[in-house]
């Protein structure tokens, strides 16, 4: 089992958190992008270091680390930092999480992360806690009788990237009882529409979720002012991404890609206030 590793993508922090193995982490890349107080402290005590960007990683430090192994998603063109590595006797280990599109799975992935640090128990102990709550969760939303319609996402230029029907992002909205108005679109990855597109689709839409880093529907217009004709920005609930942020860091891109569990709680929070209905939101935000 590996004792020391270095993350090149801080998205595999939450593994290390959820079992509380953050001590094996000697260094990380982008560490603005840490949003765990614990790892913050870790980084600036120096016990955790800086090891660059995806620009340019500090090849020099990795090695002078010594860690075991170092940890990423893979990506074609670093193929030459990932020999130079391996010339140092470190082992890259490539784990792309973001490619899943089932939640659970991707939680699941604990489990990888502890048989590669020696903690397979603890690690399938983790997640069979987090996918009874996953579980409980779900029919718990089912028990609503109700289906709010729900549309996701918001323009990036000129397109809508809609996550398509059999998205990561569908299956929770499926899961927490939404009635995803793209579901018949059979993609499991995003694909940009017109905003003309988005808005005959959105017509009846109540809950508009996933928005990016907007602070109030104000914002939103200045960024797009199509948006003042939707039905559902008039009348419905919106929701964006900013429920766990500090500076450029998002809880989201770190326990969220853990815990499915609370993910999806968020969601029926939203879709469903009856069933839970006094707690606050975890990583969405409401946006007035």
């Amino acid at each position: 089992p590996f004792k020391k590793v270095v993350l090149l993508s801080s998205s595999h922090a939450g593994y290390f958190l959820e079992m509380q193995k953050q001590d094996v982490i000697s260094g990380i890349s982008s560490p603005e992008y840490v949003y765990s107080p614990v790892l913050r402290k870790l980084i600036s005590e120096g016990k955790i270091q800086n090891v660059g960007s995806e620009q340019q990683y500090n090849i020099e430090k990795i090695i002078a680390l010594k860690p075991d192994a170092v940890i990423c998603n893979y990506v074609e063109s670093f193929e030459n930092t990932y020999e130079i590595l391996r010339k140092n006797q470190i082992k890259v280990i490539f784990i792309d999480e973001y490619l899943e599109d089932q939640p659970l799975q991707k939680s699941k992935l604990i489990e990888l992360f502890g048989v590669l640090i020696g903690e397979e128990e603890l690690a399938k102990q983790k997640y069979k806690v987090i996918e009874e709550h996953y579980n409980q969760f779900k029919k718990l939303a089912k028990s609503s009788h109700s289906a709010p319609k729900v549309l996701a996402n918001e323009m990036y230029g000129n397109q809508w990237f809609v996550p398509g029907g059999n998205s990561y992002l569908a299956q929770f909205i499926k899961d927490a009882n939404g009635d995803y108005i793209f579901k018949d679109n059979k993609n499991n990855t995003s694909h940009p529409f017109s905003f003309e597109e988005v808005f005959v689709k959105a017509q009846n839409a109540e809950v508009w979720v996933n928005i990016g880093d907007r602070k109030s529907k104000s914002d939103l217009l200045a960024f797009n002012p199509n948006y003042a004709k939707m039905k559902v920005y008039q009348k419905g609930k919106l929701y964006s991404l900013g429920g766990s942020v500090y500076g450029k860091s998002n809880d989201v891109f770190e326990s969220g890609v853990v815990r499915a569990d609370l993910f999806l709680k968020d969601y029926i929070k939203i879709f469903h206030p009856n069933v839970f209905s006094t707690e606050d939101l975890k990583y969405l935000k409401e946006i007035k």
